[in-house]
Formats: structure tokens, C-alpha cells, sequence
């Protein structure tokens, strides 16, 4: 079954992030040895809305490269967000089933590149023209989900084209922050989401005491947190860890190791909302000023 196949596919995917975010790891410890539950509200990637070719014909490296995945797993599109100034998009994805099998919602953006000055545009567009084939969604959904089909999922959440150089991704950064992580990193998770709202334990009983939780446990945290009550939604962070990646030496060519930001752990609380007059029903959808905040917690730092 579909739900079945996202599930384990996630698995594998909070295995390898959680294994390079310590902080997400911390999470799962603090709350379960309080006797709490880990249930996870929504699943984030980030994309870059440009045309390349393959041998498959033109690929659009956006939103449309991994909704065909979500959607082929029974996700339907239930919003979408745009960010003006950063010259991002975003569509959230939620599934018809997501109560029945605890699916999480995916929330996938994109850079427009073509909104981007035209020396950086062109210089993205120089790195992803190494792109390389992913496997064939409808092919390998078709194997009814075994380990190995679904293993060869994982594989769409890489980066699919040759390291930057160093010069390249360091340019593009001045510009669009975004646009350095997508070339650095692809498709692999930005972050997963905590959901407070599951995690049925006196201990942490809402955002305030889980954030105050993890920052007494030495986790670094995000300084707000961002909505309120009466929209329905609260959202906050850890910092993003750093970790070494891998780019092109600008004289030699040859692979060298640099220091940049990979991704954080985030936490969320949902809330009721009226939706006619007496009818409350909780709030299932995002907001677009707490995502713009969040897009920023991958920026580098002026030390780095």
C-alpha cells in the first residue's frame, strides 16, 4: 500500500538526517524518556524551479520533481505560499489518509531562478546541468514496495548534479542563501517537525516547555517563536548544525572540504481555529511569515 511505502520511505530518510542534526536526536530522548510519544507534523525539501536536460527529455528541478513523487504516493496539494522578496515559492502537501496511517504533511519549496540577477542565475544553472537521472518514480512504486524499490526512492533525496565550486556557491550565498544550500545539498531533507500536540506528556505539555526543554539540554535555539494562538499555528527551532561539504577547489579543481550549514530540528504547535460562527476545527495548514522566518535559519553565519 502507498501510505505504507511513504512510511518507510520517511524512516529512512529520519535515519540518515537524524544521524547528521544531533539536535533532532535530543528531541526523540527528551521526550520519550519522559514517557511521551515522537510523532512528526510535516517534512520539508527544498528545490530550485529550473529547466535542465537528461536523456529523458527537459526536467524541471522545482517543486514539480518531488511533488510527482509525493502525488504518486497519494499526497493531494492543499496550499501554497509566495515569498516576494526571496523569490520563493511553496506548496504544502497533505495526504487523504494522513490520520489513518499518522502520514505527515510535506511542505516542498522552490527558487524561482529565473527572478535571480542573471550572472547568479546563470551560475546555478551551470552547476545543475551535471544533473544525472533519478530513478523512475512510476517504475519502482510499481515493485509493490519492497526494500529494495523503496531504498531506490531514498535515492531521489540526494543531490543529484556535481559539486559546486568553491567560488560559485560562495557568490550565489551573497545573493540567495537558499539558492548556496540547494547546490550544496539537493533534495535531502531540510528539516522533519516535531509535533507537540502528540506528545502526551506532562513534562512538555506545549511548545513553550518542549523549546525551554531542549535549550536546558544544551540545544541551541531559535530566539522566537514565531505565530500565535488565535492563527493556529506556533513554530520554533533548533539552530541549523554545520557540517564539512564537499565543493571544487577554485584553481585546482580537486574536491575540498568547507564548513556550511545542513539543516535544523523544528518543533510545532497547532491550535484550534473558528471556522464559521460555534465550529472550531484545529488549524492543519502552514503560514507563510513563520516559513519565511524558518527558510532563514540556514543562513551562514559571518564567521563562517
Amino acid at each position: 500500500m502507498k501510505p505504507e511505502i511513504a512510511l518507510h520511505l520517511y524512516l529512512l530518510l529520519w535515519q540518515e538526517y537524524s544521524a547528521r542534526v544531533s539536535h533532532a536526536c535530543t528531541y526523540q530522548q527528551m521526550i520519550t524518556a519522559a514517557g511521551g510519544t515522537v510523532a512528526n507534523d510535516h517534512i520539508a525539501f527544498r528545490s530550485l524551479r529550473l529547466l535542465v536536460d537528461s536523456p529523458q527529455g527537459q526536467v524541471n528541478l522545482g517543486i514539480d520533481y518531488l511533488g510527482q513523487l509525493a502525488e504518486a504516493l497519494g499526497y493531494v496539494v492543499a496550499g501554497e505560499y509566495t515569498f516576494a522578496q526571496t523569490h520563493l515559492y511553496a506548496r504544502y502537501y497533505r495526504h487523504p489518509q494522513q490520520e489513518e496511517f499518522d502520514l505527515p504533511k510535506l511542505f516542498i519549496s522552490e527558487l524561482i531562478v529565473d527572478e535571480l540577477p542573471a550572472d547568479i542565475a546563470q551560475l546555478i544553472s551551470q552547476t545543475v546541468s551535471s544533473f544525472s537521472s533519478q530513478p523512475e518514480i512510476t517504475s519502482v512504486l510499481k515493485s509493490e514496495g519492497n526494500c529494495e524499490s523503496i531504498a531506490q526512492l531514498q535515492k531521489v533525496f540526494t543531490r543529484p548534479w556535481l559539486p559546486p565550486q568553491r567560488s560559485l556557491v560562495e557568490e550565489v550565498n551573497q545573493v540567495t542563501q537558499y539558492g548556496a544550500w540547494v547546490l550544496l545539498h539537493g533534495y535531502a531533507v531540510n528539516h522533519f517537525t516535531g509535533y507537540v500536540n502528540r506528545q502526551n506528556t506532562a513534562a512538555y505539555p506545549d511548545i513553550d516547555t518542549t523549546a525551554r526543554g531542549l535549550a536546558n539540554l544544551g540545544v541551541p535555539m531559535k530566539a522566537e517563536i514565531e505565530g500565535n494562538v488565535a492563527c493556529g499555528l506556533r513554530q520554533t527551532a533548533t539552530q541549523a548544525v554545520t557540517e564539512m561539504v564537499t565543493v571544487l577547489d577554485n584553481i585546482s579543481g580537486a574536491k575540498i572540504q568547507i564548513p556550511w550549514t545542513y539543516a535544523y530540528y523544528e518543533i510545532a504547535q497547532r491550535y484550534p481555529v473558528e471556522i464559521e460562527p460555534g465550529k472550531q476545527v484545529l488549524f492543519d495548514a502552514f503560514l507563510g511569515s513563520n516559513a519565511q522566518q524558518l527558510f532563514e535559519m540556514t543562513r551562514m553565519s559571518k564567521s563562517n
